[in-house]
């Protein structure tokens, strides 16, 4: 187990890290958290004064996507931030300690930090059977959340599993898993949605804990604003025919070859808050939308239960690329004309009622 008293800062220059890669690292992670360069030697500092953050990071019902995602984050690396910026001292998917030296250092970990780790969580608890659905250790796995959440300073809820309840939360729910929210009512929850959640919000989530000791901004839903504060919709580079309605209409149409806007095939960009259009995937390579498929909403609350995932969300009537200045003033005329009738019909029925 990491010293807690050792900082990121000693622990890369031991590792033969330059101090001109280190102020360019602290750069790159103000970019990445979209803070101004300003910022740079406040993270610098932070860095070089502040001890490692102990992580527990906890399995419940859950795929493990949200790990395979994380370790494929490339700001920063998940190796730099596994091996050098947190001390990462439980996580049962990729530690060595197996069994009753495993649930060891659980214990340990509560006395020694107690009050200050983060108890980062994927998946989510089953309630029925007193939790029976999900055994861990030797026991629901609901008791050691509670546990280890009594005194963690405060809890991450990884992906849309512990963030929303996502597919073992869908109707009907046979196990009656939940969000992690409604079982850790006393502590602070990030929650960080998405099936899974995009690796470099999940490693900025963390470099912003640990380099500021504080929570990022949150919404009313409790995401980091940082991150969740704009619709997929708004900065989707298919938004320009959105605007000309210009559609898809079935896959591998011509629309689809021209790269047109999706929303007609169940796309919901428009609904849905995430960074995908603007952080993208596998280093920013791509994400759903460019890769010709709609954005099924899988960091949105209930999505699971949202399908079916191929019919738009509703019918728009808007003006195409192709109407002209006739087609619109004819069409705001028509719309001018019927509010006037409609306001005459208001005005003879308040006379009519004024009479009697």
């Amino acid at each position: 187990m990491a010293q807690a008293t050792e900082t990121f800062y000693e622990v890369i220059r031991r590792q033969g890290i330059t101090r001109r890669s280190f102020n360019r690292f602290c750069s790159l992670t103000a970019a990445s958290l979209g803070l101004a360069p300003a910022v740079a030697p406040q993270i610098a500092h932070a860095l070089e004064t502040r001890p490692r953050l102990p992580i527990i990071w906890m399995h419940g019902l859950e795929c493990t996507c949200c790990s395979e995602s994380f370790i494929r984050s490339a700001h920063p690396l998940a190796k730099d931030v596994v091996l050098s910026m947190i001390s990462l001292d439980y996580d049962d998917t990729i530690m060595a300690a197996a069994g009753h030296q495993a649930e060891a250092i659980l214990d340990e970990i509560r006395t020694k930090y107690k009050g200050g780790y983060v108890l980062a969580v994927e998946g989510n608890p089953p309630l029925n059977e007193d939790g029976m659905y999900c055994i861990d250790g030797g026991r629901p796995f609901v008791e050691k959340l509670k546990a280890m959440a009594a005194d963690a300073q405060v809890v991450v809820a990884w992906g849309s599993c512990a963030s929303w309840g996502c597919v073992q939360a869908a109707k009907p729910n046979p196990t009656n898993a939940v969000p992690i929210d409604k079982v850790i009512r006393d502590k602070p929850v990030i929650k960080v949605p998405g099936c899974p959640p995009i690796a470099e919000v999940m490693t900025g989530v963390i470099t912003f804990i640990t380099t500021f000791g504080r929570l990022p901004e949150l919404d009313r839903q409790g995401r980091p604003k940082m991150f969740y504060s704009q619709r997929i919709h708004d900065k989707c580079y298919r938004r320009g025919h959105f605007d000309a309605g210009q559609f898809v209409e079935e896959w591998d149409d011509d629309g689809a070859r021209r790269g047109y806007c999706l929303y007609k095939m169940g796309c919901r960009g428009p609904t849905t808050y995430n960074a995908c259009s603007t952080v993208r995937w596998n280093d920013g390579v791509s994400f759903p939308i460019q890769s010709g498929h709609g954005c099924i909403g899988c960091s949105e609350d209930g999505f699971w239960d949202n399908g079916p995932f191929y019919d738009r969300l509703s019918n728009i009537r808007q003006f195409s690329i192709d109407a002209n200045a006739d087609l619109v003033g004819g069409t705001v005329a028509g719309v001018v004309g019927a509010a006037v009738v409609a306001h005459a019909a208001v005005t003879a029925v308040t006379r009519l009622t004024k009479k009697r």
